[in-house]
C-alpha cells in the first residue's frame, strides 16, 4: 500500500502473516529502509511486497526494529541474511535480542522462540539521525512498552510521517513495560504534531487532529 511517493506499507496481518505487525518500507533514489521485520511466518510475502514497491534486495540499507517484541522482530535475522541490511535498534531492547529472550520479546505469546538476534546499531541517545538516499530519518527513544521502544519520523510530500508501531501498548511486567514512562512518551508523540501516524496494529492515520485524538485514547 503506497502512503506516499517515498513510503509504503509492506508487511502486517492482512499483507505478509496474520501474527505480523505492520511494516513499513521508505524509499528514496536508489536506497530502502524497513522498519519492522513480523516474525518471519510471513517472510516470502513481505520481500514480494517489498520487490513490488520497486525495490531490489541490494538497495535495503537499514531495518530498523521498534521494539524487541517478536511480531516485530522475529523475521529481522532472515531480512538481514538476505538483503545485507544493517540492524538498528535502540541498546536496550537490543540486549533482549541478542539474548534470545523469549519472555521480554514475547515470543512465547505467539506460541513460538526467537532466535539471538545481533543488532548491528545500537542506538544509544535519545534521538539519532540517519540518511536514506536524500531523506532525513529522526529515531526517537520512547520507552514505556519496552525499555528501548523507539520511533521514527520522516518527511515525504511535505508531510511528517510518524512510525509509532505500538502507541496503544499494552504495557505488562513481563514486557518490562513502565507506565510513567510510556505516558511521557505519548506525550511526547502528540507534540511531533505529525501529518501521518503508520501504526503497529491499528493502521494508518491521516490529519493532525485524528493522530492527536488516537494518541490521546492511549494516554
Amino acid at each position: 500500500m503506497r502512503i506516499t511517493s517515498n513510503v509504503f506499507q509492506v508487511g502486517g496481518s492482512m499483507e505478509s502473516h496474520s501474527q505480523d505487525a505492520a511494516a513499513y518500507l521508505i524509499v528514496c533514489n536508489d536506497e530502502a529502509s524497513l522498519i519492522d521485520a513480523g516474525t518471519g511466518n510471513g517472510h516470502t510475502e513481505l520481500m514480494d511486497n517489498i520487490r513490488s514497491a520497486g525495490v531490489s534486495s541490494d538497495m535495503l540499507k537499514y531495518l530498523f526494529l521498534t521494539h524487541c517484541h517478536y511480531d516485530h522482530t522475529g523475521g529481522a535475522d532472515r531480512i538481514r541474511n538476505e538483503t545485507g541490511c544493517r540492524i538498528v535498534a535502540h541498546e536496550l531492547d537490543a540486549f533482549y535480542l541478542e539474548k534470545g529472550d523469549n519472555e521480554v520479546t514475547a515470543a512465547g505469546w505467539y506460541g513460538s522462540s526467537i532466535q539471538k538476534t545481533a543488532v548491528d546499531i545500537k542506538v544509544q541517545d535519545r534521538e539519532q539521525n540517519f540518511k536514506v538516499g536524500d531523506l532525513d530519518i529522526g529515531f526517537y527513544h520512547t520507552p514505556g512498552h519496552s525499555p528501548g521502544s523507539s520511533v521514527l519520523t520522516v518527511v515525504s510530500d511535505e508531510k511528517k510521517i510518524l512510525f509509532a508501531q505500538d502507541v496503544h501498548g499494552p504495557l505488562n511486567d513481563l514486557l518490562l513495560s513502565n507506565r510513567k514512562d510510556y505516558n511521557a512518551s505519548l506525550e511526547f508523540l502528540i507534540s511531533l504534531e505529525a501529518d501521518v501516524l503508520c501504526e503497529g496494529h491499528f493502521g494508518v492515520f491521516h490529519g493532525k487532529d485524528n493522530i492527536r485524538k488516537f494518541i490521546e485514547s492511549c494516554l
